[in-house]
């Protein structure tokens, strides 16, 4: 049984600009595109015909790079997203303690100490006088730096004589004394003694975040979470009984992190598809922090903190050497890089250990780009998973971070593509929103919604096509299937995001605010705004 779809803005982004009147599709798959009169040939008595009824259809969106479990998790947390002062955000530490019993940690995410007038971080004093009978475990916005009070670091045996981690810090205060302030690796011993994730929050967490995503537009994802609840097998497993449900049909593409590469081998999956909704993707390493904690690592030290330049996760020599493992394994690797000096090494790594051959390599949030890395870029075939909304998070407090000429090659979207590097849209959810609208709009403007000017370096700012593109072609290329993902064409699944206005002929102040009608996965519609049962 097929379906005609019709009386749309069909956009298949085959090309810029490209529409046609109808598609046919059938089995999940597109067979044909074309006129009406042309795809009415195809009908049968027992096909279907949807009525667009003038909304846009563009192929799925897809977000390149999330943690969708920790995104489902956030859900259920205390978030503090939206503090805009100290006082707000204790304020609301104390009315979440009081729910809680004696002995239970308050766990919370999304604190962001730029939001507030005087930059002031939570002491780890000021917390035990919050909440004096719970471990509390506060999660930065950037999930690279944490705040613990002193139940917290006593249950994590973190004391005065407690040494660095290799790729993280603790920062004391002048007595040498643990401040509560935690970067990087810092925060695993902190975690390793929170109340284990039972089998059932995890699949609560998943489902919650299928759940606001398919709502949001987005058929699919590619997700970073197999080595941060127990176990690969437990984690996978989680994706097993939840995505290809029914009303969970969602295309999800799994990064493996490098310490749980032996484990997924040991159980007999290897890196490609697992079924229609679940695939094995690029083996994922950190290579340095982030610019809010400065812990992302740079050639020169941080512009508001001389004698700081960051973190490095591992030596050039062992990133080399984790490149070179998953090159053993037959497998594409994924870097995280922000600063310029990890961007340096990921390059170096990449360039000494190609992937194999027809593979692409990702290196995720490159957002500081310098000419001479550009370059070499250009002649590696690597994709970049960028994260268009961190340019709304980020200034005007990163000016002060990078206080030189550094800035002008930050966050260096249009650059990028017009020196024809493969570029991908993701959110990094839950550190920011997972709506791709927002996304969108803050690629193109750069800026918030009613702000005068023309945004934040607005020579970067894309075309709305070209910002619709990195969520579609660019998140297929990011995981080699651009033949099957990302467009509207015969031969492709048929993944379709529609939408209630035409987003790429419109005020780009108001893409944010534009409503999802449906969002439909293998042919089937798995979130729909106005004809339930449909």
């Amino acid at each position: 049984m097929g379906t005609m779809w019709v009386n749309g803005n069909i956009y298949t982004m085959e090309e810029e600009g490209k529409t046609v009147e109808a598609v046919y599709t059938s089995n999940g798959i597109v067979h044909a595109t074309g006129t009406k009169k042309e795809i009415e040939r195809f009908l049968t008595s027992d096909d279907s015909v949807y009525d667009l009824e003038r909304s846009t259809m563009f192929p799925g969106f897809t977000d390149s790079h999330l943690h969708m479990i920790s995104l489902g998790q956030a859900m259920l947390r205390l978030d503090l997203s939206g503090c805009k002062t100290a006082l707000e955000m204790i304020e609301r530490l104390k009315e979440k303690a009081r729910t809680l019993k004696p002995g239970q940690w308050l766990l919370g995410d999304g604190w962001n100490e730029n939001n507030f007038p005087d930059r002031k971080v939570l002491s780890r004093k000021e917390l035990d006088d919050i909440a004096p009978n719970h471990p509390v475990f506060l999660t930065r916005i950037c999930r690279h730096a944490a705040l613990a009070n002193s139940k917290a670091l006593e249950l994590a045996n973190v004391t005065m004589n407690t040494p660095n981690p290799q790729g993280g810090m603790i920062e004391r205060d002048k007595d040498g004394l643990p401040t509560g302030y935690l970067l990087d690796q810092a925060l695993e011993l902190v975690r390793k003694v929170q109340p284990k994730i039972t089998d059932d929050m995890l699949r609560d967490a998943l489902d919650q975040a299928v759940s606001v995503m398919l709502q949001k537009g987005l058929t699919g994802g590619h997700t970073e979470d197999l080595s941060y609840y127990g176990s690969f097998h437990r984690t996978f497993q989680t994706f097993q009984e939840v995505i290809g449900q029914k009303n969970r049909l969602f295309r999800v593409h799994l990064l493996v992190h490098h310490d749980i590469l032996s484990d997924m081998r040991r159980e007999g999956w290897r890196h490609g598809k697992v079924n229609e909704y679940l695939s094995f993707g690029a083996v994922k390493i950190f290579a340095d922090g982030a610019l809010g904690g400065r812990t992302a690592l740079l050639r020169e030290d941080y512009s508001d903190q001389p004698g700081n330049s960051g973190v490095a996760v591992y030596t050039r020599d062992q990133l080399k050497a984790l490149v070179k493992c998953a090159r053993n394994e037959q497998m594409p690797v994924a870097i995280h890089a922000i600063g310029d000096l990890a961007l340096e090494h990921a390059v170096e790594a990449l360039e000494q250990h190609p992937p194999p051959p027809g593979q692409r390599d990702r290196i995720i949030h490159a957002q500081i780009t310098p000419p001479d890395l550009v370059e070499r870029l250009k002649r590696l075939p690597v994709v970049l998973d960028i994260q268009p909304h961190f340019v709304l998070s980020d200034f005007p407090w990163v000016k002060e971070r990078l206080a030189d000429e550094r800035i002008s090659h930050s966050y260096a979207w249009k650059t990028l593509l017009s020196e024809n590097i493969l570029c991908a849209g993701g959110s990094d959810a839950p550190i920011e929103a997972v709506d791709p609208l927002q996304s969108i709009q803050a690629a193109v403007t750069r800026k918030h919604r009613g702000q005068l000017g023309e945004g934040y370096i607005s020579r970067e700012r894309l075309t709305p096509y070209e910002a619709v593109y990195l969520y579609t072609v660019g998140s297929a290329q990011a995981a080699g299937k651009e033949k099957e993902f990302g467009k509207i064409a015969p031969g492709y699944y048929a993944d379709f995001t529609i939408l209630e206005k035409d987003i790429l002929n419109m005020n780009v102040e108001d893409i944010a605010n534009v409503s999802v009608v449906g969002t439909v996965v293998h042919g089937e519609f798995q979130y729909h705004k106005r004809r339930s049962g449909h």
